[in-house]
């Protein structure tokens, strides 16, 4: 083969002039702007783009009237998110909130002792001994966890007293209806009436209380999850337009893709992910696979993923695509 030969397989040129849009970043130059910085995630590529897409399509659920689902696991409320969580319902962004039992009982906690920045590289062996558990770089001191168990026997005395048999929305507003701290979730919800549905409300320190509770107290007590569910199908077929924001994976994604297939499917569909599709969970799944399962409907840019970590992307979602001046 000579050299000519070679060459072409090297470079091998091309037909025609691509009609997309150039690829370009942020100028920095003159006075900074955050609008122009994420409007130059459109042309930036990689998850940057995907996030330009989120921004347009949150902005479209608003625009249509959409009635939108959030959906969040615990590890957001863990960390500096809850606020930003708290402050989208406070403006009126949700009107359904879907999240796991370790958000309610953290976003409690923190109303009365917050949790402290620590490290990943920690010896977990002494932090055993000192009371203390990580989450990530976040330290939270088991004293937290003392002070939930008495907060939550007393909430469970009058929680119980009339009803035996409890939902978990029910749970969830009575204890935002006693919290008084505006950066509160579950206040903010009970506040600004937008139900907080927790399906595996038993699966944190709320399921080892409510056992001992009912061990030790009551053991008539317990908790209806199909007067929930059949609520938030209902809440799915009763709106025109609906709306998903999936801020992590896991049984609020799914609770809220799947509500959505009554209806034949969400209309817009937002997901920030770190869960690998290629093991087949459906917390790796991209919402290309929900199209597939009719639990979002199918037109062409109605849906993205950011293949991101949630506080690095959320924020920026929110500060771009929502009203947040009250």
């Amino acid at each position: 083969m000579d050299a000519d030969e070679s060459r072409d397989h090297v470079v091998p040129g091309s037909d025609g002039e691509l009609q997309t849009d150039d690829v370009r970043g942020y100028d920095f130059r003159g006075t900074f702007d955050l609008e122009s910085l994420i409007d130059s995630y459109a042309t930036t590529g990689f998850q940057a783009t995907h996030l330009a897409e989120a921004v347009d399509i949150a902005t479209g659920m608003q625009d249509d009237g959409a009635t939108v689902f959030l959906t969040c696991t615990s590890n957001i409320v863990s960390s500096g998110l809850r606020e930003v969580v708290a402050a989208l319902i406070r403006e009126g962004h949700v009107d359904v909130l879907i999240t796991t039992s370790g958000s309610l009982t953290e976003d409690v906690i923190k109303t009365a002792k917050p949790f402290k920045m620590g490290e990943w590289d920690a010896d977990e062996a002494k932090l055993r001994e000192e009371g203390i558990n990580r989450l990530g770089n976040i330290f939270v001191p088991s004293d937290r966890y003392v002070w939930l168990e008495e907060y939550l026997y007393e909430f469970f005395d009058d929680f119980f007293a009339e009803e035996k048999t409890r939902t978990p929305t029910a749970f969830a507003r009575e204890l935002g209806e006693r919290l008084d701290d505006e950066d509160s979730v579950l206040k903010q919800a009970a506040d600004n009436d937008v139900p907080v549905y927790c399906p595996a409300l038993t699966d944190a320190e709320v399921g080892n209380f409510l056992y001992y509770y009912r061990q030790m107290y009551d053991e008539s007590v317990g908790i209806e999850i199909l007067d929930d569910y059949e609520r938030l199908i209902e809440d799915g077929l009763d709106a025109d337009t609906t709306g998903l924001i999936a801020v992590g994976d896991g049984v609020p994604k799914h609770h809220a893709i799947m509500t959505n297939l009554f209806r034949g499917g969400a209309e817009y569909a937002v997901y920030i992910s770190t869960g690998m599709e290629g093991d087949g969970s459906l917390s790796g799944a991209p919402p290309t696979e929900a199209v597939s399962w009719g639990k979002i409907k199918s037109e062409e840019t109605n849906y993205t993923q950011i293949e991101a970590e949630a506080t690095l992307v959320f924020p920026l979602l929110v500060a771009a695509a929502f009203d947040m001046d009250g």
